[in-house]
C-alpha cells in the first residue's frame, strides 16, 4: 500500500492538502482533535512510503502547534484544553499538506495543470521550471558540501567556525543556482518558450485513473470526519 500514494495524480494529491483547510477549520474541541490527528497518524502510516518523513513533517507541525499552543494558553486565560485544541488544530491543518508535498513532481503537476484544468500554458511552464529549480537546491547543497570535504575544507568544532562553513555554503548554493537559472532560461528560449501561448504541446499525457480518484474520496473523507463531529456535537 505504501507504493500506490507516489503514484497518484499530484492533482489529487493537491486535493488531500487542501482538504485539510476546512477540516482544521472544524477542529473546535480537543476530542474532535485527537480524534483527527489519530486518523491521519494511521492513513500516514499505512500510505506514506517513509515513516521518518512522517515524523520530520510530524515535528514541525507541532513545533507549529506548540507556539500557537502556548500563545493560547498564556493569553487565553491559561486554559490548558482551549490551548491544546488550538495546537492540534494547526497540527490538522499543516500535516497532510507537508506529507503530500514531497510526493508531487514538478513536471507531472505541470502537465496535468495544463491538460486537466486547462490553465494557461505559459504560466504552468514558468511555475513547473520555478519549482523543478527548488527541488533541485538540496541535491546542489549535497554536492556542494561533498566537493568541500573531497578538497579538505570542513568547518571545525564550534560555532562560529560553523556559522562562517554555512555562510559560505550559502552564497555558493546562490551562485550555483543563478547559473542553473540561466542556463534553464536559454533552454527555455530555446525550446520556443516564447510562443507557448500559441502553439504549446505536451509530451507526457496526463490521464487521471481510479487510484486518483480513490486518493481525492480518501482525502475528502478525512476532511469530512472533524466537519461531521463538530456537527454533530
Amino acid at each position: 500500500m505504501r507504493g500506490w500514494l507516489p503514484r497518484a495524480n499530484p492533482l489529487a494529491l493537491l486535493v488531500v492538502g487542501v482538504a485539510s483547510v476546512p477540516a482544521s477549520l472544524a477542529v473546535r474541541s480537543l476530542t474532535i482533535a485527537l480524534v483527527t490527528v489519530g486518523l491521519y497518524a494511521v492513513v500516514a502510516l499505512a500510505l506514506v512510503p517513509s515513516w521518518r518523513y512522517i515524523l520530520l513533517c510530524l515535528g514541525f507541525a507541532l513545533f507549529a502547534g506548540l507556539t500557537v499552543a502556548y500563545s493560547t494558553w498564556r493569553l487565553g486565560g491559561r486554559d490548558e484544553v482551549v490551548a491544546a485544541t488550538a495546537g492540534l488544530r494547526i497540527v490538522v491543518l499543516a500535516w497532510p499538506g507537508s506529507l503530500v508535498a514531497v510526493l508531487m513532481d514538478p513536471a507531472r503537476l505541470g502537465d496535468h495543470l495544463g491538460q486537466n484544468l486547462r490553465l494557461p500554458p505559459r504560466p504552468v511552464v514558468a511555475v513547473t521550471a520555478s519549482l523543478q529549480q527548488v527541488s533541485e537546491l538540496l541535491g546542489t547543497w549535497r554536492d556542494l558540501g561533498r566537493t568541500r570535504r573531497a578538497r579538505g575544507v570542513a568547518p571545525d568544532r564550534g560555532i562560529l567556525p560553523r556559522i562562517r562553513h554555512g555562510a559560505s555554503m550559502a552564497f555558493a548554493l546562490l551562485v550555483a543556482s543563478l547559473r542553473s537559472a540561466s542556463r534553464r532560461s536559454v533552454a527555455l528560449d530555446a525550446r520556443g518558450f516564447a510562443v507557448a501561448d500559441r502553439a504549446r504541446t505536451w509530451a507526457e499525457p496526463a490521464p487521471w485513473t481510479r487510484l486518483d480518484v480513490a486518493v481525492v474520496a480518501g482525502g475528502l473523507a478525512l476532511a469530512a470526519v472533524p466537519v461531521v463531529m463538530w456537527a454533530v456535537g
